[in-house]
């Protein structure tokens, strides 16, 4: 039969006045009882006591503060949307007013910590003769200090177990009885205790521990929280599951035993499973890159206050398209990976014969080689040719084989050197295929980025700096400068389109060789990537098809100087870009930051847009502390002209349809794209910067230390389908945009010409011997400083 429910923490308190009274019987009765003093010795000790307490009561801190409870709060950094991107700060805390505390809560923590609280001044007299009856062992303790008791020890004094100590303690416990209300103290108690993991107060630990708010816990769940302000590490669910259980078992006794629970509540909730949280989140969105760029500019403007004031910054990323982008470069990357030659485990263990001492062995291991994402670490017990079996540290023991294998093929041979070889005891990488079968494959090596941007306010909507940030915190979006190669010949052609250019301009695609006098040093032989040269093809083929020649005879139709001017127009710096014939070719030094927001200029029109990150910031209670609306248009500066905007648009549309990005378009099916290829030469960098008109996005691959990616390595083959997977979600439900023809465009015959070049005005051709709007020659140029000599010499690809 259940009992009837109990009347849960009655707010009317008994007075302080009697409760002293009855506490002083117990302790007098104590003392008679345990120390067999006597009464002369008890009252003399008792007035010890006294004299003790009155000489340290004006020593106590002023506890006044509390009453506007503000703890140490971490900074947070959110998405547009609201996730939470990444948190700074030692204590990890969210304040949770005392209203929006779940009673099962309450329950279970009054349950285990302090059942009296509302009923006792502070002081639990009985409860402390408990403890000392305990240390006799004469009965069970259940704890001897109160919640009121913990607040003041926890907020005010150390936690060192001496008589002095716990004099104070008492005497601020009785002050903070006085100056605050039964809930204000729990207030504090539940937001202020360490929970583990970080983790300060339940609703923080209800985060670390099931990865849910405090509001949705149940009791089983309410229960596991209660019983960490004890040992914290000690019942900690992740690290000591088993101790955890035993305790929480406990605590739903205690919250049957107080009436808090039914009989039926409580055995539903020992039955109960729990999905605790593990180490690594695999759920959350991964912007680390993004939240370091915002811990950065928030401790330029707040110092260290900035990780304990509660700041809330909301930045302008959005969380879908991060989680894209996320998983684009990861995929591309990992993609890339299976083609490369297999480097061996990453270390080698002696796993004992005994099958009991296995598993400590192979926890050992793992523990050095934490899973990557996706990349899963595993040891080897078994190895042949045709199947690995190998055990994961949650003890899950798995198979690999047939295809699975050809990634590491090289380590499976008898005649692999051992450092090679894959044998008993190597701790290998694992991944899960899309046939949710298992393959074997490495960390990579080879690192990426991902930034994409709304043209229409420079506002950055997803970043991703590299491969991961806790294996390299380098941000190569935003840091790394590398050579852009032919993603770089959209802005040479905008260039040439104000000499007079035309996308129907034919330059003849023909070898161009450079002697000593014209480069200062070694004579310098270009080459198109494919070594074919197609002879005169328009301007628009010449792009559409990467060709270098092309692009060489229209700078030195320009003019190096005039294009070092225009480039800067899109934000690049003209010290980057030296003004020799390379700069044609891309050799100079981006970020893809930079050229995320040099391709928006094509994309919005014609503008300028700064890339920017945060929209506003909030104090704890959600008061904006500073706010920055996205620009209006008439705002952004113009970069170029709009009639350049849109034959530059159109002839990366044309790249997109029918040159080196046309898998672009024939893969998300939609006409609005537009952008460009980019390989440097030997393949050292890998590019792909293109837009849809309310998105730009430029994906980046490389080594940190420049190499050879691969003789078959193009930024066609390796950073275009990571844009075109990350766009494949970005664009979902975003509706097909056709550009607006500005006032003095027409169309000719198809062709898209400036009116005044419309009727044969413009430059006809360059480089054939018959042309007469432009030489047809290449004039040599002053040579360079040594400083430059090298650049002028690298060659490059599409």
């Amino acid at each position: 039969m259940t009992p009837p429910p109990t009347q849960k923490h009655p707010q009317k308190r008994a007075s302080t006045n009697t409760q002293s009274s009855g506490g002083l019987r117990w302790i007098f009765r104590a003392f008679l009882w345990v120390g067999g003093l006597g009464l002369a010795g008890a009252l003399a000790l008792l007035l010890v006591i006294g004299v003790a307490l009155a000489m340290a009561y004006p020593n106590l801190p002023d506890v006044s503060d509390l009453a506007d409870y503000r703890p140490k709060l971490p900074l947070r950094i959110y998405s547009s949307e609201g996730a939470l991107l990444g948190e700074f700060g030692d204590e990890r805390r969210n304040l949770t007013p005392i209203g929006e505390i779940p009673t099962v809560v309450k329950d279970a923590v009054l349950a285990i910590e302090d059942t009296r609280f509302f009923q006792h001044g502070g002081v639990d007299y009985k409860g402390m003769l408990r403890a000392v009856l305990a240390n006799l062992g004469r009965v069970k303790s259940q704890g001897a200090s109160t919640i009121t008791m913990q607040v003041a020890r926890n907020v005010y004094l150390s936690s060192e177990k001496t008589f002095t100590r716990k004099i104070y303690e008492i005497l601020l416990t009785f002050k903070l009885e006085h100056l605050l209300t039964k809930d204000q103290i729990l207030e504090i108690y539940m937001n202020q205790i360490y929970l583990g993991n970080r983790a300060y107060g339940f609703a923080a630990a209800s985060e670390a521990y099931f990865g849910k708010p405090l509001k949705s816990v149940s009791i089983a769940e309410a229960a596991m929280l209660a019983g960490l302000p004890k040992a914290p590490s000690a019942y900690n669910p992740i690290s000591n599951p088993k101790r955890a259980r035993v305790r929480q078992l406990y605590i739903i006794e205690r919250m049957e035993e107080n009436g808090f629970i039914t009989a039926q509540e409580a055995a539903a909730a020992k039955k109960e499973e729990l999905k605790i949280r593990s180490g690594q989140d695999n759920t959350r969105v991964h912007a680390e890159y993004v939240a370091e760029m915002v811990r950065q500019l928030i401790f330029s403007q707040y110092g260290n206050e900035a990780y304990t004031r509660g700041l809330n910054v909301y930045t302008t990323l959005n969380a879908a398209n991060q989680d894209a982008a996320y998983a684009a470069l990861r995929r591309g990357i990992m993609d890339y990976e299976r083609r490369q030659q297999y480097r061996g485990p990453e270390q080698f263990v002696d796993l004992p014969k005994a099958p009991e001492d296995v598993e400590d062995a192979i926890d050992e291991a793992l523990a050095g080689h934490p899973d990557n994402g996706d990349v899963m670490s595993a040891v080897v017990l078994e190895s042949t040719a045709r199947k690995i079996v190998a055990a994961r540290a949650n003890g899950d023991t798995l198979e690999i084989t047939g295809d699975g294998l050809k990634p590491a093929q090289s380590g499976l041979s008898d005649k692999a050197p051992p450092n090679i070889r894959i044998r008993r005891g190597a701790v290998i990488r694992v991944v899960k295929t899309p046939k949710n079968a298992w393959e074997i494959t490495q960390l990579p090596e080879v690192e990426g980025a991902l930034v994409a941007l709304d043209p229409r306010s420079g506002a950055i909507k997803a970043l991703v700096g590299g491969f991961d940030f806790d294996k390299n915190k380098f941000n190569h979006a935003a840091q790394a400068w590398r050579q852009p190669g032919s993603s770089f010949k959209p802005f040479i052609y905008s260039a040439a389109l104000e000499k007079g250019f035309t996308p129907a301009t034919v330059i003849n695609d023909a070898p161009l060789f450079f002697d000593a006098g014209v480069t200062g040093g070694q004579p310098w032989e270009p080459k198109n990537y494919d070594g074919k040269y197609d002879g005169p093809m328009t301007m628009r083929t010449g792009l559409a098809k990467s060709k270098n020649m092309v692009s060489i005879r229209i700078l030195q139709a320009v003019g190096p100087k005039t294009a070092q001017d225009w480039v800067t127009r899109f934000g690049f710096e003209a010290e980057k870009h030296p003004a020799y014939l390379t700069m044609a070719l891309g050799a100079g030094s981006v970020t893809p930051l930079q050229m995320a927001s040099a391709y928006s200029v094509f994309a919005n029109g014609g503008y300028r847009v700064n890339p920017w990150l945060i929209a506003r910031v909030t104090d704890q209670k959600g008061r904006v502390i500073s706010e920055n609306p996205a620009p209006a248009a008439s705002e952004l500066p113009r970069a170029i002209d709009a009639r350049n905007a849109f034959i530059m648009d159109n002839l990366l549309q044309e790249v997109a349809r029918s040159g080196t990005a046309a898998k672009a378009q024939a893969t998300l099916k939609r006409p609005d794209l537009h952008g460009k290829t980019g390989t440097t030469n030997d393949s050292v960098d890998a590019w792909f910067a293109g837009y849809q008109p309310t998105l730009t996005a430029v994906t980046w691959i490389g080594y940190d230390k420049p190499r050879n990616l691969g003789s078959r390595e193009t930024g066609g083959g390796l950073s275009l389908p990571v844009w075109i997977n990350f766009m494949e979600q970005a664009l979902k439900g975003v509706p097909v945009m056709e550009s607006t023809v500005p006032p003095g465009v027409v169309n000719v015959g198809g062709e898209w010409f400036y009116e005044e070049f419309a009727r044969n005005a413009g430059v006809a051709k360059v480089g054939q011997e018959s042309q007469s709007s432009a030489p047809s020659t290449l004039a040599p140029q002053a040579p360079p400083p040594p400083e430059e000599r090298g650049r002028i010499l690298d060659l490059f690809r599409n």
